[in-house]
């Protein structure tokens, strides 16, 4: 490759002629070497800061990434014309111009895992697993520079992402942290989970009262977001939002709702911002975790009745599916699941790749021509991102999985831990080229509708009445599919032989996005909608003589 690349400099110097970066680190900043992924945004935006205008299709900005090792300060690291990027490929790619140039580091920490595998990876610091804003990380301030094809732009990493400061506990809203003893056991150091737990009025004046809880789960939360203590000024942005906001609290402070604990729960790993909730070869036993420790600590500390009846799950998306498969996975422990939009629940529809017939994720081949795999769509039905952009900029974000972002994340949680100990990806990062022998993994462990089909002899009987399910025709993510075959399934236990009738419910918007979420009134929000209905599925599940009122 040298002798050709060369040659082709010989006769045709334009060829090689590419800009590149040159990135130090100052020893004020940090004084030991460190690992990393070095990353470099290349902004067309010559206001703010470039490391905060990386996002996913056509707004997105350049981005270039690089594992660095025992990096030691002051010592330059060059991002060649080799150097991967997104969107577009090498450096040599990027037209002459003027761009907002910021270089940050996004540290990671070495840990021996229980499994014997020594990784390096980036650690949660209270953000919820953001290279962009990570405590702890290394970032140049933004520099704007012209670039043409033989420039050479220094960057120096001289500021550090400060800690982030705890929230404060209020009168409606706490918050708890707990070491893990499973999952610190799995990583080899200490590991934290955390919940944030929205008390009812009367909560500290009545300490003989218990409650009911709706456990919601989603995206790492850093703080309840759903309260407005005052009404909302002026015709600004948002209004109607703020004004559901502003009504719900004052619904809650008022008694006009169930007295229940609503409790998000905060769960980052080294992947991603949550786990998903489900025990994973890559992530850890973080179902084992949440039900045996965390969930067990917030009920007894804040006094809930502590039955299976009187705990709900409920979230969209990502927290959609954490939600149908911790009421699969746990059966006897929850006693009823609200799943809104959640990500794909059945294999064979993973958005738009059929992980056990298809052998490329980017891309449907035929003989002669290929057409890529969408991973989203504009309510115009405008592509919103390919599969492909998708996976490849996390792959330039951070290699082995180690991006924090979405496609990583189930590899992570789907997959099973590769030789080298970092996540075994279902396909090939460049390619898209699928592994069968990880596919199998998924399917036998993570395909929500393979394992109801499996055993649903056995924990049928216990998800009777349990399973809600609520999904936009028009997904923006294409999850509508998945959700049908998973219905199909469900609805078929009504025939001879099949077992207990599942006695849920799914329920589709016509034409409605991600996340639809059921036809919640004007001026209220998800929570403030769904309390009484949760209240009320409590009241039928729960076993004569157990207290449905005083909470009420």
């Amino acid at each position: 490759m040298y002798w050709n690349r060369l040659w082709l400099g010989l006769i045709c110097p334009a060829v090689l002629a590419a800009p590149s970066f040159g990135v130090k680190f100052a020893a004020a900043a940090r004084a030991a070497p460190v690992d990393g992924r070095l990353i470099v945004v290349v902004s067309k935006q010559l206001e703010g800061e470039p490391r905060f205008q990386v996002s996913w299709g056509l707004r997105t900005q350049q981005v270039f990434g690089v594992d660095v090792e025992a990096w030691k300060p002051d010592t330059t690291t060059l991002l060649s014309p080799e150097t991967l990027g997104h969107p577009l490929r090498f450096t040599r790619d990027l037209p002459p111009g003027q761009y907002n140039v910021q270089a940050v580091l996004n540290v990671y920490e070495t840990v021996h895992r229980s499994d014997g595998k020594t990784l390096k990876v980036p650690l949660d610091d209270g953000e919820g697993q953001n290279w962009s804003r990570s405590p702890g990380n290394l970032f140049s301030r933004p520099t704007v520079a012209t670039i043409g094809p033989d420039s050479v732009v220094n960057l120096e990493l001289t500021e550090v992402i400060a800690p982030i400061t705890p929230p404060k506990d209020t009168k409606y809203v706490r918050h708890v942290r707990i070491q893990s003893k499973l999952i610190s056991e799995f990583w080899g150091r200490p590991m934290y989970l955390g919940a944030i737990v929205v008390v009812p009025e009367g909560f500290d004046e009545h300490p003989e009262q218990k409650y009911p809880v709706a456990f919601q789960q989603g995206h790492f939360p850093f703080d309840y977001r759903e309260f407005r203590e005052t009404p909302p000024e002026g015709r600004l942005p948002g209004r109607q939002r703020a004004q559901a906001m502003h009504r719900f609290y004052q619904d809650w402070t008022s008694g006009r709702l169930p007295k229940m604990l609503v409790v998000l729960t905060q769960h980052p790993t080294p992947f991603y911002d949550d786990s998903y909730g489900v025990n994973s070869a890559n992530m850890g036993p973080y179902g084992d975790a949440l039900t045996q420790e965390l969930y067990p600590y917030v009920e007894k500390q804040f006094r809930a009745i502590g039955e299976p009846w009187a705990r709900v799950l409920y979230g969209g998306s990502t927290g959609g599916w954490m939600t149908l498969a911790q009421q699969i996975f746990y059966p006897d422990y929850f006693g009823g699941a609200w799943g809104f939009c959640p990500d794909p629940v059945d294999f064979h529809v993973f958005q738009m790749v059929d992980v056990y017939k298809d052998t490329n994720a980017y891309f449907d081949e035929g003989p002669f021509q290929s057409y890529p795999k969408l991973v989203g769509r504009l309510p115009n039905d405008h592509i919103l991102a390919t599969m492909e952009d998708f996976a490849r900029q996390e792959h330039v974000l951070g290699s082995r999985g180690r991006s924090g972002g979405q496609m990583d994340a189930f590899h992570a949680t789907f997959g099973p831990a590769g030789a080298d100990g970092y996540p075994a990806p279902l396909w090939d990062p460049l390619t898209g080229k699928i592994d069968p022998a990880v596919a199998q993994h998924w399917r036998a462990r993570y395909d929500l509708t393979a394992h109801l089909q499996r055993d649903w002899e056995r924990i049928g009987p216990k998800l009777n009445g349990k399973i809600h399910v609520f999904m936009g025709t028009k997904d923006t993510f294409y999850l509508d599919a998945a959700t049908r075959r998973m219905e199909e399934f469900l609805e078929s236990t009504k025939l001879p032989m099949k077992g207990p009738y599942y006695g849920g419910a799914f329920v589709y918007g016509e034409g409605k996005p991600h996340c639809w979420a059921g036809d919640i009134p004007e001026g209220q929000t998800l929570t403030g909608h769904y309390l009484p209905v949760f209240a009320e599925h409590m009241r039928k599940m729960a076993p004569k003589g157990a207290d449905v009122e005083s909470w009420r």
